[in-house]
């Protein structure tokens, strides 16, 4: 696997022309819940749930885990299409699809993760759990709409990004890298189920993206701060950390493979996240990053990298920077509007969305 490209993706739309698509169906996490996870009956108190998230949004807490828009709304504009709406949103429409991400959400159900003694404790809107909602959501189209079937073909499916929780829970109580790693059959396993179920119900194009270099997380580098053991790049992240999320991007890849041999006349295409954020980790200064702030945290307070797990983002007192276009990261966890259409930009241009059925 190649890391640590400097520049952006030749833009091949010529070669390619990109597909239309009639809505997109979203599964994963608060990487790209739009609003779900704050409809859940804990989801007051999540930090999502107030200010000053969602400031860029006219002040709106719309339960993005940002200070404004995600990926998932980029790449829908790019795409000609409205953002999906959250499938526990009452009263709206359907008609472009369905988000059904859940901000903490994991790709392993929680009794699994308890057989491995990891807790979860934000939701229990696990991918499986999104899958069912999906399948509710199907059967009623399809009493409604006898053209079910070329609804699904004529959308894109977003499987992910998922799994990065399972193994933020397994990092935050305590796991070690061994442990987690041996987390990484199941999660992929979760997903290619997952991708199979939707490509046999009808599905025809998907994109599985992959997880981020977890190593630059602010939220990590405080955490690991004082480990003796701990070795970082050129960049300042945890090198044990980003090769954990390489290895399971690798896997996630070859799994991707024999998926793609199994279902020939199905377009299945990977995400790359973690190239698309090193792009811009790299290129930070040429985008309007501050230099000096790559790595710290705009909404936070406290420490190296201005982020402390006991006061986080979303807290009474904990305020968030006067500039947030010249940071990347806007919690300790996720990434600032900015950024995120940075890395929508990326993966645009390097041709994850190009037309191939």
């Amino acid at each position: 696997m190649h890391i640590g490209h400097t520049h952006a993706p030749l833009d091949h739309t010529h070669n390619h022309k990109r597909c239309k698509y009639d809505g997109i169906f979203q599964f994963g996490d608060s990487i790209s819940d739009t609003g779900n996870q704050i409809r859940e009956p804990a989801g007051p108190l999540s930090p999502c749930a107030h200010k000053p998230y969602g400031q860029n949004l006219n002040g709106e807490v719309t339960g993005r885990c940002s200070n404004g828009l995600l990926m998932i709304d980029f790449l829908a504009q790019v795409l000609g299409l409205p953002t999906p709406n959250p499938y526990l949103e009452p009263g709206v429409s359907f008609n472009h699809g369905v988000n059904f991400a859940v901000a903490g959400s994991t790709t392993l159900n929680t009794s699994v993760l308890l057989q491995n003694r990891i807790l979860s404790p934000v939701t229990n809107s696990s991918l499986l759990v999104q899958l069912d909602w999906f399948l509710a959501h199907y059967q009623n189209l399809c009493e409604t709409d006898k053209n079910c079937n070329d609804i699904l073909k004529r959308s894109l499916f977003m499987v992910g990004e998922t799994g990065g929780n399972d193994y933020n829970y397994a990092f935050l109580q305590g796991k070690s890298i061994e442990d987690a790693t041996a987390l990484v059959p199941l999660v992929v396993n979760n997903i290619i189920d997952v991708a199979k179920k939707l490509i046999d119900l009808g599905a025809t194009r998907l994109v599985v993206p992959g997880n981020f270099p977890i190593g630059c997380s602010p939220m990590y580098l405080t955490l690991f701060k004082n480990n003796d053991s701990t070795s970082y790049d050129d960049k300042g992240c945890l090198k044990g950390l980003n090769t954990f999320a390489m290895y399971h991007n690798q896997y996630l890849q070859n799994a991707l493979q024999q998926l793609r041999l199994e279902y020939p006349n199905v377009a299945i295409l990977y995400a790359d996240y973690y190239q698309a954020s090193e792009w811009v980790l790299t290129n930070a200064p040429q985008l309007g990053f501050e230099t000096k702030s790559i790595l710290k945290v705009c909404c936070g307070t406290g420490g190296d990298y201005n982020f402390s797990l006991m006061s986080t983002c979303g807290m009474e007192g904990v305020s968030a920077c006067s500039d947030p276009d010249q940071y990347i990261n806007w919690d300790g966890v996720h990434l600032t509007e900015k950024a995120y259409q940075s890395m929508a930009d990326w993966l645009i241009k390097s041709q994850v969305f190009k037309c191939i059925v």
